[in-house]
């Protein structure tokens, strides 16, 4: 009899895990049931900023495979508003709620695949049964957020509550809409995945694009007229809103792996080994927003919740799941969004990872240009190194300008992922002509300063 793979959660990590397991092993030898709550495979929920905004024109844009691509080309049985509620690992099985039809479906499984994703951060307030107030999540909840944008009457102020990436993404795509737009951070700043420096850098971006910035402040509740949001309550008194975005993060989604006895690690995520494979329990594994991972600089497990992870990771389960051999070698944060057309991206650690971490460094800041100073369309970038003091090794970077900027990180990354020095970068062989970069490319002038910074 074949055996049954049972898949929990139909998006990057699950679906990627079912298809590279499928390529391995045929339908004589391998059944796969995917069960997914929502109404979507295989989506990025990177695009719903610019599907929000109007950039992507149609919802079904973001959708990478549909079910039926699945059932067809993979022959995988997706059972779509099907929402797991029970894992029993002693008699392999899971229980499943048709959300659609109703009941309640059981299904074995000889092996299982646990990837549930990530959960939005959702403060008390929020679970008020006030209409107007959305995450931005999933598919579905794109859906409800542009529905309530066209309905009437209008909203015209919307509050953004968190300043990640999300938070800032949404400010931007909601005043593009044309409503006016207050961005809620607690915190002194937003963009706290940056070093302050670089992150004033974003936030004066946001200002000048008509984003109001209220930092430092905590919203603890709504105010509310006919049903709608009419405004969020903080200490220094109401922001008025036709529509709330909350864009306050994420958390593993592991409610059920919890509950089934599954090793959770520090960072909340389900711990797994390189392969994907979850420890002390057989025939499981997990991958995506769920888990933890290793970050390859600082060595301690971290909780990084992106798509490339999620899609790396599904692709290496499935490949061993389906009798081969793969691991996942950890992360790095590399990580990159845009204010309009200002650019930002990061990989590696902060000064405060570095910290926390026990590394002794140096952090340094270039400015430089996107292309030759002569060249029409020459824009400022600034580069921001952080190299350990001992070895010169890179230990992480930051990159804020304007055309050119953000896939710079990427050279970073690279040299950061092989264990480079600030010295071996300098002489990083990097294209240059004049449309594209000055003759000292903006990577290797901050090498260079990081170099001379170390000596001193």
């Amino acid at each position: 009899m074949a055996e049954r793979l049972v898949v929990i959660g139909g998006d990057a990590a699950g679906m990627a895990a079912a298809s590279q397991a499928r390529r391995r092993r045929d339908r004589t030898e391998l059944e796969i049931v995917a069960f997914e709550r929502g109404h979507f495979t295989s989506y990025s929920a990177c695009g719903i900023p610019y599907w929000v905004s109007g950039v992507v024109s149609e919802r079904e844009q973001l959708v990478a495979r549909d079910p039926a691509t699945f059932r067809e080309r993979f022959d995988i049985d997706v059972r779509l508003r099907h929402e797991v509620t029970a894992i029993d690992p002693e008699r392999r099985e899971v229980v499943a709620r048709d959300l659609a039809g109703g009941g309640q479906v059981r299904e074995r499984y000889d092996v299982l695949m646990y990837a549930t994703g990530a959960t939005p951060v959702r403060p008390e307030w929020a679970a008020d049964s006030i209409a107007g107030v959305f995450g931005v999540q999933t598919l579905d909840d794109g859906t409800a957020l542009l529905d309530w944008l066209d309905r009437e009457p209008r909203p015209r102020r919307a509050v953004v509550v968190g300043g990640g990436y999300i938070g800032v993404e949404m400010a931007e795509a909601l005043l593009q809409r044309g409503l006016s737009v207050d961005l809620v951070e607690q915190a002194d700043r937003p963009m706290a995945t940056m070093d302050p420096d670089m992150a004033d850098l974003v936030l004066d971006a946001l200002r000048r694009i008509g984003v109001g910035i209220r930092t430092g402040l905590t919203v603890t509740g709504l105010r509310e007229r006919d049903g709608r949001v009419a405004a969020v309550v903080t200490p220094e008194g109401p922001i008025p809103a036709d529509v709330v975005v909350l864009g306050l993060g994420v958390r593993p989604n592991t409610a059920l792996a919890e509950a089934a006895g599954l090793p959770l690690g520090p960072t909340g995520g389900v711990r797994t080994d390189r392969r994907m494979r979850v420890p002390g329990v057989t025939g499981v594994w997990a991958a995506g927003d769920c888990v933890e991972t290793l970050h390859r600089v600082s060595g301690l497990p971290v909780h990084v919740p992106l798509g490339t992870h999620a899609n790396k990771q599904g692709r290496v389960a499935g490949i061993n799941i389906g009798g081969g051999y793969a691991t996942f070698p950890g992360v790095i944060g590399t990580a990159v969004t845009k204010v309009c057309d200002l650019e930002v991206g990061r990989t590696g650690l902060r000064e405060r990872d570095a910290l926390a971490a026990g590394f002794e460094f140096v952090s340094v800041i270039a400015e430089s240009t996107s292309r030759a100073g002569y060249y029409p369309g020459a824009r400022p970038m600034t580069v921001k190194l952080i190299a350990e003091r001992s070895s010169g090794r890179l230990l992480g970077a930051q990159i804020v300008g304007w055309s050119e900027a953000a896939k710079r990180i990427d050279a970073l990354a690279v040299a950061l992922w092989n264990g480079m020095t600030v010295d071996e970068m300098t002489s990083l062989d990097l294209g240059y002509a004049p449309p594209y970069a000055p003759v000292w490319d903006p990577v290797l002038i901050a090498a260079r300063k990081a170099v001379d910074a170390l000596a001193r």
